[in-house]
């Protein structure tokens, strides 16, 4: 034991003894470190007063001393970066001139006077090629002012958001508008129906049955303002109307002031922009369509979007010519000529006529093509398409082929996967597109999660958007990439007073636009690297979801925005949903548009990579006439 007591104490002794020797050296070597810095400050300082000269009169001597003192305050400050960042957008993407308020670039008239006559192929889209498409915002009017709301907009619209009064004066005869003080009204009046849109579909309710929710889409071509579709939209009956720009000043322009749903378009040598089965009825009112002509062109057009069953309304000449043709252009043998021409080519694709009376005429295509396969030794034309898709219709050229409807297993049996169900449980039923697996994947368990997830997301968006859950604030609005279009059935089960134009992109993966017609909703095909068939100011809310992912390495986002710009309504706002590195690049984009912005999280979560972006558009226009510009 004393030995390990002796061992231990030798130990401990030893390394007190290092401990202070490495102490002592440490000491050494930073006094050492210390006096050679020292003295290596004094040599430099001894020699920079040895190398300056003694004379203050000299000029490196009276460069330091009249040097300006240092000044530590700030030169740049906040207040100054917010009122410059104005400046600079403007010069980014300033405001158009005046004279571009009503701009529609794919249906400018100056451009369509490049294009062949024939069959009006020159009032057909032609959209500028890149070089000249315009890289500014497009202005409203000046004293622009929100429309009326619905149904008030159906039979007002100020008169400072479309400033002409042609049709006051072409049509005064025939009620289609007026103007009065600061508006327009519109009584609902047609060049076949002066009594109003309202009589006039009555007298179409007693032919067929527009009540029973069987017929819920429309299309009218050649609609004027609108009001046929104005006062079915009335009655839950959505119609797409479309007219060509330049036939009658602002017509189609009015039926979007209205909040009427219509487009810029007209029947010539492509396809209508929409599926096939798409319409459960057509109608055209002195539309003036040569639909005899061409080997019954226009009509096999009218043919492929009416779904089986679906019914074409005809009024106007050459309907009644017998009782009209004296107060009409032609002689009574032309117009006899004309519906003769009309009823052939009607019987040759298998249409019943089931009634003329009075100026209303109807017929109703087949629910299935097992008969008229068999007449076409009959009917030598026009023949059924060959290995065409029925559904593609953007810059599709029309053809004299019928196009096929879908097999049945027997004579009774409709087409496509069975009769489309009535409104409303068509909405939420699954479309016979899908039953019948003729749309890619899509399985009724994905459309049914589809149709749940986006009554979700519609709930999140108004607690985003106050505009949104303030019912009727909005009257219509864009779904920019619809899918099936859950987004729009998720506003009528919330009983939203509002129609949605569904888009379905030329550039997507799958055709849906059918099941989108099926549901009873509408819809068109877009190419969102060229501008959208309407007018400026044309919707009150965009939603845009995946977009900019769908369109990366296609075109420029900053066009997709400036697009999107143009046909937003002042005070309008924008739901776009895509991944956060896209959103950023976007939320600079408008925030140099000039919309108010901010980046949410998606309804999952911040951990989502998928980010929403919230805009509004603020109010401004152009300035007034009398100031210079």
């Amino acid at each position: 034991m004393a030995s390990n007591r002796v061992l231990s104490y030798f130990i401990s002794l030893r390394m007190k003894k290092s401990n202070i020797f490495f102490m002592a050296l440490t000491t050494v070597l930073c006094s050492c470190s210390y006096l050679l810095g020292n003295w290596k400050l004094a040599t430099t300082a001894t020699d920079f007063r040895r190398s300056t000269p003694c004379n203050i009169h000299s000029n490196a001597t009276s460069a330091i001393r009249t040097q300006t003192p240092l000044d530590f305050n700030p030169h740049h400050v906040s207040d100054d970066l917010v009122n410059a960042l104005p400046v600079a957008r403007e010069k980014h993407i300033p405001p158009c001139i005046p004279k571009f308020t009503e701009y529609t670039p794919c249906e400018d008239v100056d451009r369509s006077l490049k294009f062949d006559r024939e069959r009006l192929v020159y009032r057909e889209r032609h959209c500028p090629e890149k070089s000249e498409v315009l890289k500014c915002r497009i202005p409203a009017p000046y004293g622009y002012r929100q429309p009326f709301r619905w149904p008030g907009s159906r039979d007002a619209a100020w008169y400072a958001n479309v400033p002409h009064k042609h049709l006051t004066v072409e049509k005064a005869g025939q009620n289609w508008v007026r103007f009065k003080g600061d508006r327009f009204t519109f009584p609902g009046g047609g060049t076949m129906f002066p009594n109003g849109a309202g009589v006039y579909i009555d007298d179409i309710g007693k032919l067929i049955n527009l009540r029973d929710g069987s017929i819920r889409t429309a299309i009218d071509t050649g609609c004027g303002v609108a009001s046929l579709g104005a006062y079915l939209l009335s009655r839950n009956i959505l119609t797409m109307s479309f007219a060509p720009k330049d036939t009658h000043i602002a017509q189609v322009q009015f039926a979007l002031e209205r909040g009427v749903p219509a487009l810029i378009g007209i029947l010539a040598s492509i396809r209508l922009p929409y599926p096939s089965r798409a319409f459960d009825m057509a109608h055209c009112s002195r539309c003036l369509i040569p639909w005899g002509q061409y080997d019954g062109l226009y009509l096999i057009e009218v043919d492929r979007v009416l779904r089986p069953g679906g019914y074409w309304i005809l009024s106007g000449p050459p309907i009644n010519w017998e009782r009209h043709w004296k107060g009409w252009d032609k002689t009574a043998e032309q117009f006899k000529g004309e519906q003769d021409l009309i009823e052939r080519v009607a019987k040759s694709l298998c249409w019943k006529k089931l009634i003329q009376k009075d100026d209303i005429a109807i017929w109703q295509k087949p629910t299935n093509h097992a008969h008229c396969k068999i007449n076409r030794k009959v009917f030598k034309k026009p023949q059924f398409c060959q290995d065409q898709d029925p559904d593609m219709a953007w810059y599709t050229k029309l053809e004299t082929c019928l196009t096929p409807l879908p097999d049945v297993s027997n004579i009774r049996e409709t087409s496509g996967g069975g009769p489309v169900a009535k409104w409303p449980q068509r909405l939420t039923l699954t479309p016979p597109r899908i039953i019948s697996g003729s749309v890619g994947e899509i399985t009724e368990e994905v459309f049914i999660n589809d149709t749940n997830l986006w009554r979700t997301r519609l709930s999140y968006y108004k607690t985003l958007d106050q505009q949104l859950a303030e019912k009727g604030r909005y009257r219509n609005l864009l779904d920019m990439n619809s899918y099936l279009g859950g987004f729009a059935a998720a506003l009528v089960v919330d009983k939203d007073p509002v129609w949605v134009m569904n888009i379905v992109p030329v550039e997507s993966n799958v055709n849906t636009l059918g099941v989108i017609y099926e549901r009873g909703l509408i819809g068109t095909y877009q190419n969102w690297c060229e501008a959208m068939s309407t007018y400026p100011r044309t919707y009150d809310f965009i939603h845009a979801d995946a977009i900019f992912s769908l369109y990366k390495d296609r075109c420029e986002m900053e066009d997709i925005l400036l697009e999107m710009d143009r046909i937003l309504r002042p005070q309008g706002s924008v739901i776009i949903r895509d991944d956060v590195d896209f959103l950023v690049n976007a939320k600079t984009i408008a925030d140099e548009l000039k919309w108010e912005t901010r980046l949410v999280d998606h309804e999952e979560g911040p951990l989502v990579r998928e980010k929403l972006l919230i805009a509004t558009k603020q109010y401004w226009t152009a300035p007034a006439p009398t100031q210079n510009q």
